[in-house]
Formats: structure tokens, C-alpha cells, sequence
């Protein structure tokens, strides 16, 4: 093991340390003795190996590992053990018995992966302080699908990545660290994810060599990660054929382009047997697709899915594709409509082994979007959730912006597509709308820094993350809770502090940047820190259309871009009107005059002022009180995160004055309180 392991925050949620709580910990060392896992292969190995490592962490104690399950057994490990019936596929049931005055845990399920994340279960239960002779958990996932989207390129570098470099690949090779793809195995399959792309979605030539060249590499990775029960998938490039194969086309109609993708298929699934098939960025910001050819996604998404079928593979389309020409004179054209407008006619037209990724919301991952009509808007198509752990618009790892709480609005919206109560959480679960696919799916947020994330609290976005896509029932405060005591321990002080301030840190990130879902506002291309016109004459369809009179984007059926009609009718009208629409996206909505009133009773123009001053107060108290727990937390932890938010305290202050001045200039009116503003 390299040093780099040695160091706490490496560890992240899984240094199983030493329960402080001597009564508990003695309670569990009386009845957690040894432990039997019944049958053999990759994932039975890795289960004995997490539960030895977790227990003797926790309990300070060696654990035997005995082969057989007799009576004496503390734990038991065994598929279809006792009654099954309400397991489904991936589940578990972690159960407390009383065999001739001993107690013995059982944690089983219907197949291998069911009984990883049981196990996984169970070492989160001792952490999280259960007594034994109360554990009865039957829990199942809600989504079929749980996948994490890797954006990393193989010289090494990761785009919208904010935490070093890729753990997988350096310079055009895998690396020489597999112990480090292990453990982020390990990581990925104790919150429960099933799924990993390798790739980079916009895949570049050497990239396309992942299915080439260097599909070695591939299996690889493969290898490792089906030791942790996680299928991998690749990103291709669309053109493929034309780009590293001898075709001049690639027409998904064209039968010699067919035919390429299926000895390549073929030749793929002779090496990796159970790879779980494509990811495609295609027609978007400049990649190739079906457009070229006058076809459409259906036709191209088809063509690739048809290819993988007969491997049990599965072909994954995103559906961020829009005009990205756009001439900001155009007051008509708004790419907010564009994944409905181009996926909403194709609805049914997919294959039953191809599924579309939707983005949370129609633009880019702001820091507050409506939740795209698309989900919602599709009644006979496969469909995944795509968000963004990496945060490329929300402070990039060197702020504090946890996004739980956002997700969970995401999740719990009403689309009302088939009345009240059908809410996001619902449709990716397959509850809505028959699906043979669906699920969640998010860009991740981790790369070779000793922490992973490049900010150690930013962890706690992946491990949510993990949560919701398992049981996106879960509360915030839960899954904050959990990953707190995990990540710190269980002093009241510690834990209390740490979760408030990660619980409200997506308000406060809010505060100090774009107000009422106008989003942007940022420098081009890096997206960091404040360029009120960064994009506002660009050609990317990015604008908040800010003079002297107002701000905002008309949306609305009446006198906008139509963009409200995409909604079901409840949400149409309520977003339709601006005494209706919800203030927190208002300005997504309309165009906005300086002097509206809002529900607060305050101007926008203030409103805007007071937030902007808001924030940085608010950053200015979580400074106070992370320094209170200086005592309680690892040195080298405290200090690295304590330097995090110095550093967002002076980005806020940035943000503020760049925001508060510009529209100042602009609107030419005064704050109310008569503070600074340049």
C-alpha cells in the first residue's frame, strides 16, 4: 500500500474507527465473533475481507473467518437463507436470532450484490450505534439503475474535474495504482452503486481506443470493479467508424456501418463478458450524431442498442442536445426547450434495451433550474436522471455546496404526468411509466487528491448521492447524519455542527452568487468565480438579458419563448405567472422589473443586494464555527478544510461586490441600508 492510503481522509466513510462508546463496543465484542460467508467467488472474497476489515476496525478485536455456517456463527452470510420473499433483486435482509441462547446475525439476499450491500448495511448499523437485538432490515433499492459518470481523459487529466488528476488513467495507460481503483470500488459499492462509466463523454480519438487499441485497459477495469458487484460502461464517440474504422459514414442506416458496430460488439463482449454497454454524447456541443446524416436519435440510439442486445448490453443517450450557435439577437430560440422539443416526438420510438438520460434541468446544472419537462414529458421510453456531483457550477470543490437538499427537491417534484403525486423519484423508479430500464445517474466528483474530492466535505455530495439513488425516500438529514458520524464521529458537538452547516451550505452558495434561477453569471469556459456578462453575447443560449429596466427571461406561453407549455398543465400555469411562479426561479421564468415587489415585501433590486450580503455573513459564521472544532477534529482534516473556506470566504465577498455593483450601475438605485457597493 502506497502512503497515500496511510492518510485519514483517504478513507473517507470507511476508516471504521475505533467505537469510542466502550459499553456499545464491548456489547458487539461479546457477540461478534466470527463470521461465515457461504459460497465462493470475486464478490464473496471481497465480502469476508470488508466485514474482517470493518469489525476489527471497529470493535478493536481480530474476527475469525470460519468456512462453514454452523450454529456458533456469529455472522452468517448466505443467499436465499430463511425466508425470501419480500427481497428483490440487489436487496437484503440483515437479521437478529436467538439459535440455542446465541445470537447470531444473518444477512442474506437472492444474489451476490444483495449480499455486498448487506454487509455494507450492517457495518453502517454497528457505526451508527444499533443495538444487535433490534436489527429486522429488509431494504431494497428503488432504482434499477445506480450509476456514476466518469468524465476522465486518458492522458490523466479529468474534465470538470476539481480533485487532481484520474485515478484510472495517466498518459495514455492505465496507471500503476489498481490498489486505488479498488478501493474506490470499494467506496462506490458501499453507498450501493451498481453501474460506472470510465470515460469521458465527449471522447476524444485516443479515448475511442478504450474500444481498440486499448481495450485491455477496459477489461482491466472491468476486473477490478466486478469484484464490488459494479458493471462498467464505456462512452463512445458516435463517428467511431469513420474515426479509427475504414467507413467514410456513419449513417445509422447504412448497413455497413451496422455491420461495424456489430463485430465490434462482438469483439468487445469476447473480452469483457459482462460489460454493461455504451454511454453517447452525440449531436451535442459539437460531437457527431444521426443529424449528419439526416436521421434522428431514435435512429442512432437504435442502431447501437441492437448491437449490444444480444450481449444482455445496453445503450445509455444523453439528451443534452441543443443549439449551441445560437445568436443571443434571437429573443425566440431558448435552448431550456431544447431536450423536449427534440426527444418529446421521438417518445416510444426506442428500442427496449436503450435508455435516455435526462439532465435535472433544462440547461446546465445551476445552482437552481426547474426540473426538466422531459421527465414528466415521456410516457413510453426508458429514462435516467442525470445529475452532477462534480460541482462545476456550485464552487468547484473549493466551496461548500452540498447538494443533497437540492436533490431531494429534484426528486420530490410533482410532474404531474399522471396526476398528483407523480413525482421524479417515481418515474426513474419505473413506478409511472413502464420501463424495462431506469434509474439515476450523476458526474462524479472524485480524482487522485489524497481526500478525492479536493475539499473533504465535498465527500459527503458522493456519499448522498449513493443514498438517494438507493432510496431517494431518504431525508437530508439522514443521509447528513450518517456520512457526519461516519466521516467524524459521534461527539454531539462535532456532529451537530458539521451536519447544520452542510445542510444549509447550498442556500448560502445561492446567496452569494446568481439570484432566482437567472444561473450563469460566471466566467466562460472554467466556470469559476463572477462574470456577470461572461456569456451574455455568446453563442451558447446562456442569457439573463440585463438593462436598466429589469432582468430575466420571458418563458411564458403569452409573450416568451413557449417554454412553459412544455410543463403538464398544473405546472404550466403556475409557472406561466409571475405572482404564481415560485420566487426561487423567477427570473428563470420572466423578465423581471428592478421595482417588483416581492413576497418578502422587498424590491428585486434589494433583494438581490441583501442576499449577496447575506452570504458572506453566512461563510463568515460557518468560519466561526469550524474553528470552535478544532480540538475535535483531525489536525490535518481541520486545517485542510479550514483553509476550503477561508478561501470561499474571500471568493463570496468577490461574488457579492461583482454582483451588487453591477447591478447597481445598472439600475442606478440605491440599497436601502446604504452599504458599500462600488
Amino acid at each position: 500500500m502506497t502512503n497515500i492510503k496511510l492518510q485519514r481522509d483517504y478513507g473517507c466513510w470507511l476508516n471504521y474507527d475505533l467505537i469510542d462508546d466502550a459499553g456499545l463496543r464491548n456489547k458487539y465484542l461479546t457477540q461478534l465473533q466470527s463470521i461465515s460467508v457461504t459460497g465462493k467467488g470475486f464478490i464473496q472474497d471481497s465480502i469476508k475481507e470488508e466485514l474482517k476489515r470493518g469489525l476489527e476496525g471497529l470493535l478493536g478485536n481480530n474476527v475469525e473467518i470460519v468456512q462453514d455456517d454452523k450454529t456458533e456463527v456469529s455472522i452468517l452470510v448466505a443467499k436465499n437463507h430463511g425466508d425470501i420473499k419480500q427481497i428483490k433483486e440487489e436487496g437484503f435482509q440483515i437479521s437478529s436470532t436467538m439459535e440455542e441462547s446465541h445470537r447470531r446475525i444473518v444477512i442474506t439476499a437472492k444474489d451476490d450484490r444483495g449480499l455486498l450491500y448487506g454487509c455494507f448495511a450492517f457495518l453502517r448499523l454497528l457505526e451508527l450505534g444499533v443495538e444487535l437485538d433490534e436489527i429486522n432490515l429488509i431494504d431494497n433499492p428503488k432504482n434499477r439503475l445506480r450509476m456514476i459518470n466518469h468524465w476522465d481523459n486518458m492522458d490523466g487529466s479529468i474534465e470538470r474535474g476539481y480533485a487532481g488528476n484520474s485515478i484510472f488513467y495517466d498518459q495514455y495507460e492505465l496507471v500503476d495504482d489498481l490498489d486505488r481503483i479498488k478501493d474506490y470500488a470499494r467506496l462506490l459499492a458501499s453507498i450501493g452503486i451498481n453501474s460506472v462509466v470510465v470515460n469521458n463523454v465527449n471522447v476524444h480519438e485516443k479515448e475511442s481506443q478504450l474500444i481498440g487499441d486499448k481495450l485491455s485497459i477496459t477489461q482491466t477495469l472491468a476486473e477490478i470493479f466486478h469484484q464490488y458487484g459494479i458493471s462498467v460502461f464505456l462512452s463512445i464517440n458516435y463517428a467511431s467508424p469513420m474515426e479509427f474504422g475504414d467507413l467514410e459514414t456513419a449513417d445509422p442506416l447504412d448497413p455497413s456501418v451496422q455491420d461495424w458496430w456489430n463485430k465490434k460488439v462482438e469483439q468487445i463482449y469476447a473480452k469483457i463478458p459482462d460489460l454493461g454497454g455504451f454511454l453517447v454524447k452525440a449531436d451535442s456541443e459539437n460531437r457527431p450524431g444521426p443529424f449528419t446524416y439526416g436521421r434522428n436519435h431514435a435512429h442512432g440510439a437504435n442502431m447501437l442498442g441492437r448491437a449490444l442486445k444480444p450481449f444482455k448490453g445496453v445503450l445509455i443517450w444523453r439528451c443534452f442536445v441543443y443549439n449551441c450557435h445560437q445568436d443571443w439577437r434571437d429573443l425566440k430560440t431558448d435552448r431550456a426547450r431544447a431536450a423536449y422539443d427534440h426527444f418529446k416526438p421521438l417518445d416510444g420510438q426506442f428500442d427496449d434495451n436503450v435508455i435516455l438520460q435526462i439532465k435535472n434541468g433544462p440547461m446546465d446544472f445551476q445552482v437552481r433550474e426547474p426540473v426538466s419537462p422531459l421527465l414528466g414529458g415521456l410516457e413510453r421510453t426508458n429514462q435516467v436522471l442525470e445529475l452532477q456531483i462534480t460541482q462545476e457550477y456550485t464552487g468547484q470543490q473549493k466551496h461548500l455546496c452540498y447538494l443533497v437538499p437540492q436533490w431531494k427537491e429534484i426528486l420530490n417534484f410533482d410532474t404531474f404526468a399522471q396526476g398528483p403525486g407523480s413525482t421524479v423519484a417515481k418515474i426513474i423508479e419505473g413506478k409511472l411509466v413502464p420501463q424495462e430500464y431506469s434509474g439515476i445517474a450523476a458526474v462524479v466528483n472524485v480524482g487522485n487528491d489524497r481526500n478525492w474530492t479536493g475539499h473533504t466535505l465535498a465527500q459527503a455530495n458522493l456519499y448522498g448521492y449513493g443514498r438517494l439513488a438507493w432510496d431517494p425516500e431518504l431525508s437530508a438529514e439522514q443521509i447528513t447524519e450518517e456520512w457526519v458520524v461516519r466521516t467524524f464521529g459521534r461527539e454531539r458537538e462535532t456532529m451537530e455542527s458539521i451536519t447544520k452547516i452542510l445542510l444549509t451550505s447550498w442556500e448560502v452558495y445561492e446567496n452569494y452568487t446568481t439570484p432566482l434561477g437567472i444561473g450563469w453569471m460566471c466566467n466562460p469556459n472554467h466556470h469559476y468565480g463572477p462574470s456577470v456578462e461572461g456569456y451574455e453575447y455568446s453563442k451558447w443560449g446562456t442569457y439573463h438579458r440585463a438593462d436598466h429596466f429589469g432582468i430575466g427571461v420571458d418563458r411564458t406561453v403569452k409573450n416568451g419563448t413557449g417554454y412553459t407549455g412544455q410543463y403538464h398543465p398544473e405546472n404550466a400555469s403556475r409557472y406561466e405567472s409571475m405572482e404564481s411562479c415560485p420566487e426561487e426561479l423567477l427570473l428563470f421564468f420572466h423578465r423581471v422589473p428592478y421595482t417588483y415587489l416581492l413576497k418578502s415585501g422587498k424590491t428585486l433590486i434589494q433583494h438581490i443586494y441583501d442576499t449577496h450580503f447575506l452570504g458572506v455573513e453566512q461563510v463568515e459564521q460557518y468560519l466561526a464555527v469550524w474553528s470552535s472544532l478544532q480540538d475535535k477534529i483531525n489536525e490535518q482534516t481541520y486545517l485542510h478544510i479550514l483553509g476550503r473556506l477561508e478561501g470561499q470566504l474571500e471568493d463570496a465577498k468577490e461574488w457579492r461586490d461583482v454582483i451588487n455593483s453591477y447591478f447597481y450601475r445598472i439600475s442606478r438605485i440605491d440599497d436601502a441600508l446604504h452599504r458599500k457597493i462600488y
